[in-house]
């Protein structure tokens, strides 16, 4: 058997601390009733005025990424201030309240410092846009368009549809490269050919290969020249604009046409030559 440990209480004083639990809740109940009201109706202006920041920025055309990330801070930042309204209003001090929060805030932010160079660099790429979404862009050894610019990383697809994923710290800190801001791109294309060769034959078919082809640009016009004399022969460079769109296809078509068309007027394009050193025993 387990001994009870039992307490008589008499009916006098369940009705004393009955009547005790009453009065304070008469008391108390202004402060309650005002506080739950500061909450319904700061929730309800919370939404309204999240939505309207929203509609603004909007109709000013701000990137989505930006402003879906302002207005989701304005939210949290404006329920806070309401929670700690809603605590002051019930009585309860909020002076130890902030300094818990703050203290908080600290501890977080000592142990995720990787995340908040990121959440930084995040910020820095959003607010300067170096790129946007559906740039093409060259950073931190990877190449890819550019598929979602999140606060921590930047989602990347490669041209073999890989999905790549770059931390904003880094790519803010570091040099990048967009393909895509300036709407054209153009193309470098060297070869070389022998000192035998008619360099005047040689600009006259290229001209002609880039004059036939509807997505080179007239302005700025394309470029043919030469670029060097090496070793085993004379290095010439093919330079014409495209438009983004019509970079790739056009680059590997005027590649090709100039391969055959050279071949079929007798011009001989000289093989890479690379040279080793060897040391004597």
């Amino acid at each position: 058997m387990f001994p009870f440990l039992i307490f008589n209480i008499s009916p006098e004083e369940v009705q004393k601390y009955t009547q005790q639990f009453i009065s304070s809740l008469i008391d108390y109940a202004p402060s309650l009733i005002l506080a739950l009201l500061l909450l319904f109706i700061g929730l309800y202006a919370i939404r309204i005025i999240n939505r309207l920041v929203r509609r603004i920025m909007i109709k000013r055309e701000y990137e989505l990424t930006l402003s879906n990330f302002l207005a989701d801070i304005l939210l949290w930042t404006m329920r806070i201030v309401l929670f700690v309204a809603v605590i002051g209003q019930l009585g309860i001090g909020t002076s130890s309240f902030v300094a818990i929060l703050g203290a908080m805030g600290l501890a977080i932010g000592l142990s995720l410092q990787g995340s908040l160079s990121n959440f930084a660099g995040g910020m820095l790429i959003i607010m300067f846009k170096p790129f946007r979404v559906g740039d093409f862009i060259e950073a931190q050894g990877v190449s890819g368009t550019v598929a979602e610019i999140q606060i921590f990383v930047t989602k990347m697809m490669s041209s073999n549809n890989q999905i790549i994923f770059v931390p904003n710290g880094a790519l803010s800190n570091n040099n990048i490269v967009n393909y895509s801001m300036a709407g054209t791109r153009r193309a470098n294309i060297t070869f070389t050919v022998s000192y035998d060769t008619d360099l005047s034959k040689v600009k006259e078919i290229c001209k002609t290969i880039l004059e036939n082809d509807a997505r080179i640009l007239k302005d700025p016009s394309p470029e043919i020249a030469v670029t060097g004399l090496v070793d085993n022969g004379v290095t010439m460079a093919v330079r014409p604009w495209a438009a983004n769109a019509d970079f790739w296809n056009m680059y590997s078509d005027v590649l090709e046409k100039m391969k055959f068309d050279l071949y079929q007027a007798g011009v001989e394009i000289q093989p890479f030559v690379k040279e080793f050193s060897v040391a004597e025993k």
